[in-house]
């Protein structure tokens, strides 16, 4: 994949990443920070944002909140510079290619879950590209399955 130039002055870089981000937390707001210091100053950070109707096919449960309602509130994040839908669903190739990031960025839990496979792109798509991956690390318990058993119990 390709070597990223993070932390040259004047460089900067365009971050994509994406998700459903129902019922937004603090680890989704640990990660759009990540994605701006990544970004740089005069970088931009873009969130995909999935629709509802990808969320139903995908999980069999429509989100908690609608689309609009998760656009409205990420759309308020400072860090975040633009959201997007994820006009390619299963297929996100053409969401990337429409936002052409230098990078895209994703929570370290989609390892186990094969992002680049569910998202249908490979490590050839990529380099064809000049777009790297990288995976962040969780540093806060919080998660959207543990607030909503939280309000289950």
């Amino acid at each position: 994949m390709q070597r990223i130039k993070k932390g040259i002055p004047g460089f900067s870089m365009i971050v994509y990443t994406g998700g459903t981000f129902d019922i937004p937390h603090t680890g989704h707001m640990e990660l759009f920070d990540y994605c701006r210091r990544y970004a740089g100053k005069h970088g931009k950070v873009v969130v995909a944002l999935n629709t509802d109707e990808f969320v139903f096919r995908f999980k069999k449960v429509y989100p908690i909140m609608t689309y609009e309602e998760r656009k409205k509130i990420i759309s308020n994040i400072k860090s975040i510079d633009k959201v997007i839908v994820n006009i390619g669903n299963e297929d996100s190739k053409k969401t990337i290619l429409k936002v052409k990031p230098d990078v895209v960025i994703i929570g370290m839990d989609w390892i186990e879950r094969d992002y680049c496979k569910q998202m249908n792109f490979n490590a050839n798509w990529l380099n064809k590209h000049k777009i790297a991956v990288i995976y962040v690390p969780r540093t806060t318990n919080n998660s959207t399955t543990k607030i909503k058993e939280k309000i289950r119990a």
